[in-house]
């Protein structure tokens, strides 16, 4: 499966400011690094202003400028060529008409002419990476010049796991990628520079906790480390 990706235009469409690694930090790195992969992030929310009772970003306006600092070093970090950020409000994206960030999506899409997208699981407890799913299948949908031909999603730490056990939709893996110390490496580094996301052990946005993630995907594989997926769409 990595053999289909070389070279390949990757775009990574998620939610919020760390997503872009929580799930798929360690492959980005091993695809950029040793496939001759292109990616580019796209981060549709801003990422804090649900902390506070009533969105008011003039409130957090230097939280705000230091979070984008962060970004641009995550995303350094990993080795994405290029990121795109927006401001949709954090854990409001259901106050926006969908098409609103189907339109985003589409725009990054024909900018950037991507063969392969990353985006969210569809099932998670976050109603922001709901939304996000939701805005790449439709911006994606399988017509006869559709570029995009494979869409994966991915397991964010601290939002797929909570959804209720008896929710259908629960994230079973199909795709697993092997990584490396080094990709691991990254991916932690790349975690350690936001400094309004990251969290201590235990919660699962720790670096120690994400390490323990791919561990445990790697032993039901047979790696030392792995991220897992879910091959959505593939077309050849």
């Amino acid at each position: 499966m990595l053999e289909y990706f070389k070279n390949k235009r990757i775009l990574v469409v998620v939610a919020h400011p760390d997503d872009e690694l929580l799930g798929q930090g360690a492959t980005i790195h091993k695809l950029s690094n040793e496939y001759g992969c292109t990616c580019r992030a796209v981060i549709l929310g801003e990422g804090l202003t649900s902390r506070s009772d009533e969105r008011d970003p003039q409130k957090w306006k230097q939280e705000l400028e230091e979070h984008r600092a962060c970004i641009h070093k995550a995303v350094d970090i990993i080795g994405y060529d290029s990121v795109g950020i927006y401001d949709f409000p954090d854990n409001r994206f259901d106050s926006f008409d969908l098409l609103d960030i189907i339109k985003v999506v589409e725009k990054e899409k024909e900018e950037f002419q991507p063969e392969i997208i990353f985006t969210h699981h569809g099932g998670d407890l976050n109603i922001d990476h709901q939304r996000t799913f939701e805005s790449v299948m439709t911006a994606t949908r399988p017509l006869k010049d559709e570029s995009v031909k494979t869409i994966v999603t991915f397991e964010t730490p601290s939002s797929t796991e909570w959804q209720a056990s008896t929710d259908p939709r629960q994230f079973k893996p199909n795709l697993f990628i092997g990584v490396t110390e080094q990709n691991m490496l990254a991916k932690c580094n790349g975690m350690e520079a936001y400094k309004f996301e990251k969290r201590p052990w235990p919660h699962p946005r720790s670096t120690h906790a994400l390490k323990i993630l791919a561990q445990n995907y790697g032993v039901s594989v047979g790696k030392k480390y792995s991220e897992a997926f879910r091959l959505i769409r593939q077309v050849e």
